[in-house]
């Protein structure tokens, strides 16, 4: 019954997936009137005898800082969200927390997804600053649901910050339980029981269109924070609404001959899971198109997946990130040494798509492309053309 904004990124096919509403996109007077809106603020700033230059210089140090990409388009998803006079935001942070422009808003109920290492020149090089730097997210006094963290670092900062924040914290493993699992090639099905008090009495059997383990956590953890933030929700609503969640690149099967899956997955621990999930429902033999933008741990990833794929092929992740696809080519050729499985290097990204394709068609082998959820885009959207 409410009307969502949702904010997150990166898109996949158009940017307009960044801020929609109710799982649809904002007629188009809504975009255009919060575009003018934002024009009209964003001109008022460079007037040194505006309002909005006199109240930024207010509170920056700096004479009036020229706004960064990222807050001017979380600016609009707000512009967007009033002018469509919404009654609920979904909000996903950009980077961080402490500092991301997002953290404007009192939440009713705050996620806490597992930490890596990642954007750790921004971020810090301990598991304790980026923790810390994602704790800034918690509110005081808001319920704060946080996942199973693969480093006790990150456990140990994020109660530690909830509790100087007297905000409610509920850890996945000691709020609920997920049994029952079942992952196949249309999606994921499994059973929530909840162990704390302030949830479901009875467990829940949902099912959702997304295949993966990640993918029923990530959802357990969308039950837990939507039950906090609105107590009077029934089980009834959760589960049917988990059963028309979509989100593409998220092991997103979009060709069925050759057989074609693509996961935006680009750090150590989310491409393991990828790799597990592949290796479960594919095999091992097919044929991965991999790449990667600057600054990732190729190397990490590359030990998950040179034992699965009989080829692979190293490409350019698009053009909207600064990418190394040589140094990624190394990696990987280095990793598959001693084995079965040949490394191919093709900077261009569209043939690099043409030749998997090519490949898996001649030998009969599943895709999998993998590293960024842009590179999922241009496959994507070379297969759609």
């Amino acid at each position: 019954g409410f009307r969502v904004a949702r904010y997150m990124s990166p898109h996949i096919t158009e940017y307009r997936e960044r801020i929609t509403c109710n799982d649809a996109f904002f007629d188009e007077s809504i975009y255009i009137a919060a575009g003018n809106e934002l024009y009209a603020y964003t001109s008022a700033l460079s007037a040194p005898n505006s309002d909005a230059y006199r109240a930024l210089c207010a509170v920056s140090e700096d004479a009036a800082p020229e706004p960064t990409f990222f807050e001017l388009l979380t600016l609009y998803y707000f512009l967007c969200a009033r002018t469509a006079q919404c009654t609920a935001l979904a909000v996903e942070t950009g980077m961080g927390g402490r500092l991301d422009p997002t953290n404007i808003v009192h939440s009713r109920a705050t996620i806490l997804t597992g930490i890596e290492f990642e954007h750790t020149d921004m971020l810090g090089d301990t598991i304790t600053k980026i923790a810390r730097e994602k704790a800034g997210i918690i509110k005081e006094g808001c319920p704060v649901i946080v996942a199973e963290q693969p480093y006790s670092g990150a456990y140990l900062q994020f109660t530690k910050t909830a509790a100087e924040k007297h905000a409610p914290c509920y850890y996945f493993p000691e709020t609920a339980v997920l049994s029952q699992l079942n992952v196949n090639r249309e999606g994921s099905s499994w059973q929530l029981e909840f162990t704390a008090d302030g949830f479901f009495s009875e467990p829940l059997e949902l099912h959702i269109p997304l295949v993966g383990e990640v993918q029923a956590l990530n959802t357990s953890l969308a039950v837990l924070a939507v039950k906090r933030a609105f107590p009077e929700i029934s089980a009834a609503v959760v589960q049917n609404a988990v059963q028309r969640v979509l989100l593409p690149a998220r092991f997103e099967r979009i060709s069925l001959k050759p057989l074609v899956v693509v996961d935006g997955a680009h750090t150590d621990i989310s491409v393991r899971l990828c790799a597990e999930t592949w290796q479960r429902l594919y095999g091992k033999g097919g044929v991965l198109i991999f790449g990667c933008a600057q600054g990732k741990d190729a190397a990490a990833m590359a030990h998950h997946l040179v034992s699965l794929f009989s080829k692979i092929i190293i490409t350019t992740p698009g053009t909207y990130k600064v990418s190394e696809p040589e140094k990624v080519c190394e990696i990987f050729t280095e990793s598959a040494a001693g084995t079965d499985t040949s490394v191919i290097f093709i900077k261009e990204t569209a043939a690099g798509i043409q030749t998997a394709l090519d490949i898996a068609l001649a030998d009969g082998l599943p895709v999998l492309g993998l590293g960024s959820f842009y590179l999922a885009a241009e496959i994507r959207s070379y297969l759609a053309s």
